[in-house]
């Protein structure tokens, strides 16, 4: 053989192994407290101040009654009844021999009616006792998923349980399909009526519902819920809204996710409801252009998660989610927390603050779901229960 078919060959062996789980995989930056001396930062509590006076932090309950009537609605009622039905589908190759991968579909009694969904599980194989787990609020119900960097999690032996979002409700203006279908089934709904990003909230809850079924199986006290934009909101607000659920993770998810909305950068208020309005509840329109006015802003959402953990990441080129907003959100959040935000000065791209009970970490790039988020998350979580 020549050596240029040799090389050829080594190519080719080496992109079949990197996406047998159907992604490529990539090489985490590594872990750092700061890529840059604090001396050279801004400040972070002056730049929140610019921002205007913000709601103080109150109780849990009521700052999460006051985000479900303003902003998504409240919560559907969990089911009277649910039940679970799993497949092993795992293939020989896949994750390469790493994992096991089931199907599982949920039947749900709701309003008397059933409703049922499918998602799915990859478990890692060779694991002795619990293994920590993410609840995904996913973009796809096949094994392949850009925003699933599913081999990097199984390489730090965690398993992950996940959905399409939209087979809980579509990312549209119909409710006539999915849950919907049986919260609206004149397909109307009220003011304070759930949204979108309540009901896939709500169908995270369902994912810790089929953990606990398994507890011999999942650790719970490391349970992990996250999402990606749209579906970043909704894991905040489904680890706000269960405290079942130990650590959350929020990814890039912006307006109505981490960032705070008075003098936000990038997508706003008017906007997101100007072409999202079903996500959230009816009321929420009413605020656009009325921020400074707003009795609430994102802070109560990720507050309202302590004292459990939650971890917020921003890309540096994410304009629309506006990196800045999202970290003052948690320093803003950060009074809630037994040990609050580690971090006063303004993060640069390669950051990772996760000392505190509420973390924050910055990644080079744009809009993305990458593996290197995956791994800080993993962090997060493997820092805190380790103490």
């Amino acid at each position: 053989m020549t050596k240029k078919f040799l090389a050829w060959l080594l190519a080719l062996v080496t992109v079949f192994g990197l996406v047998a789980c159907g992604e490529k995989r990539t090489e985490p930056s590594a872990p750092t407290e700061a890529t840059k001396p604090a001396a050279d930062r801004k400040e972070l509590k002056p730049l929140l101040e610019l921002r205007g006076e913000l709601p103080a932090l109150k109780s849990r309950e009521e700052m999460l009654d006051t985000l479900q009537k303003e902003v998504y609605g409240y919560m559907p009622a969990a089911p009277t009844n649910i039940e679970f039905t799993s497949k092993d589908i795992t293939t020989d190759d896949y994750c390469n021999g790493k994992a096991n991968r089931y199907s599982i579909v949920a039947k749900c009694t709701v309003n008397g009616q059933e409703f049922a969904f499918p998602f799915s599980m990859v478990f890692p194989k060779n694991t002795n006792g619990k293994v920590p787990f993410f609840m995904f609020i996913g973009f796809t119900k096949g094994p392949t998923s850009k925003y699933q960097s599913t081999e990097a999690v199984i390489d730090k032996g965690y398993a992950i349980i996940y959905y399409d979002y939209q087979d809980i409700a579509s990312d549209d203006g119909k409710f006539d399909n999915g849950l919907s279908t049986i919260l609206y089934p004149d397909g109307k709904r009220g003011d304070t009526d759930p949204g979108k990003v309540a009901m896939w909230a709500w169908g995270a809850h369902r994912m810790m519902d089929y953990a606990q079924s398994i507890s011999d199986k999942l650790d719970l006290n490391r349970s992990a819920v996250c999402g990606h934009s749209r579906t970043g909101k909704a894991a905040l607000l489904a680890g706000a809204t269960d405290t079942r659920i130990q650590f959350t993770y929020s990814n890039e998810s912006g307006c109505a996710g981490s960032a705070i909305s008075r003098r936000k950068a990038g997508e706003s208020i008017a906007r997101i409801t100007g072409t999202f309005p079903y996500w959230f509840c009816k009321n929420y329109k009413h605020w656009a252009g009325r921020e400074a006015e707003m009795p609430f802003d994102q802070h109560w959402l990720l507050a309202s998660i302590a004292p459990r953990k939650v971890l917020v990441g921003s890309a540096s080129k994410d304009i629309n989610a506006d990196p800045l907003s999202e970290q003052l959100g948690c320093l803003a959040a950060s009074p809630a927390f037994e040990n609050g935000f580690a971090c006063d000065v303004m993060a640069v791209a390669g950051d990772a603050f996760l000392q505190g009970d509420i973390g924050y970490h910055l990644r080079e790039g744009s809009h993305a779901f990458t593996e290197t988020d995956w791994l800080r998350a993993i962090e997060f979580i493997d820092y805190h229960t380790a103490k």
